[in-house]
């Protein structure tokens, strides 16, 4: 898709509010970084992230150096590589210019003209279509979530397009095998990913199954259509065989939206960690988490939500059998980027100490 001509923005000088987050509890003032620099060029590998952590201690709350409405916090297309980010300390606001604007001509008086007129014409300014707008995370930790591995209900695959037989009936497919696969009916697309439904995501809360994991075990290309249609695998990181599943590889659309708080105040729990045995494993910074929250409790992509160490208990040695909960403590933040009914993806960012499955998340 051609990128849309980017408008260059020369100030964003809007009223600046605490808490200007849609009904979100004030947050106090948003404190700037006694080192914050006072002018910043964008470079390509930027992030949104990034550079608010260069203004502030709390890159979540980006849109307040902006005062961004809703519509702009969804589509934040501000940053380019070569723009230059001026800081206004005194009114804790930024605004942005870009370096490749050709300087103002000092105004000419000609005959007739009164000292000190300008005469106004019109300029052209014209800006290259392949500037690559600056992220709001980094993309490639995400990348393959963008598409793989799915999140699916319970019942999610069970329409999708099946592996029925195997070329030469083999048992095990490989990279260059033909498969028969029906279900695929009208269908053009002509790249597909192979899964098979992995373990269930469950609620530490109410002990229900939220949803299913899908294990990616590879690519294929249709190479003729009908029923059976017949595909052939270009890749496999796994073992495929009959009854595994095809679903339309779309293509990953990039993470656009600017980090912000959620309007509301939400909790969930980590309900599991990418790379982890069910509930054994840490995350670190840069991993992937799934949560117990999705789009049926308000969340949306680019919320950034805190992770906190669920507190343990110990014995109350003041009384018998007494026992003691611990408060959670505070470990981090997570930036969620996919987002489905009832689950999500979120990247870990910043830590402090290691998460777990079963650890909190909520509005920051």
């Amino acid at each position: 898709m051609v990128q849309q001509f980017c408008k260059s923005i020369t100030a964003l000088a809007f009223f600046l509010m605490a808490g200007l987050a849609w009904g979100q509890p004030s947050q106090g003032p948003l404190a700037i970084k006694p080192d914050a620099p006072d002018r910043y060029v964008v470079v390509r590998g930027d992030t949104l992230w990034g550079i608010s952590q260069r203004y502030t201690d709390s890159p979540w709350r980006w849109p307040e150096l902006w005062s961004m409405n809703k519509e702009q916090i969804r589509n934040p297309h501000l940053i380019y590589p070569g723009y230059v980010i001026l800081l206004d300390r005194a009114r804790g606001q930024l605004t942005i210019g870009d370096r490749t604007a050709p300087a103002a001509p000092a105004p000419t008086v000609r005959q007739g003209e009164q000292p000190g007129s300008v005469k106004l014409g019109p300029r052209i300014r014209a800006e290259s279509l392949g500037k690559e707008q600056i992220p709001s995370i980094p993309a490639a930790a995400i990348e393959p979530f963008l598409s793989r591995p799915l999140i699916i209900e319970p019942d999610g695959l069970d329409k999708a397009p099946t592996i029925v037989g195997t070329q030469t009936d083999r048992v095990i497919l490989a990279a260059g095998n033909a498969a028969y696969v029906r279900g695929m009916g009208a269908s053009k697309e002509e790249s597909w990913y192979v899964y098979r439904r992995g373990g269930p995501l469950v609620d530490p809360d109410s002990n229900q199954t939220l949803a299913y994991e899908a294990i990616y075990l590879g690519t294929a290309q249709l190479q003729r259509g009908g029923e059976p249609a017949t595909v052939v695998l270009t890749s496999a990181v796994q073992e495929v065989g009959a009854g595994d599943k095809l679903v339309a590889a779309g293509r990953p659309q990039p993470i656009s939206y600017a980090p912000h708080a959620p309007a509301t105040n939400i909790r969930g729990r980590v309900i599991a960690i990418h790379g982890g045995l069910g509930k054994v494993g840490e995350a670190g910074p840069q991993q992937i988490i799934s949560i117990n929250r999705g789009a049926r409790d308000g969340i949306e992509v680019g919320h950034v939500l805190a992770l906190y160490s669920l507190g343990g208990t110990v014995r109350d040695v003041s009384k018998p059998d007494g026992i003691i909960k611990l408060p959670d403590e505070r470990a981090g933040l997570a930036f969620v980027f996919r987002v489905f009914n009832r689950v999500s993806y979120a990247l870990v960012m910043t830590i402090t100490r290691p998460i777990s499955p079963r650890d909190v998340v909520q509005t920051p």
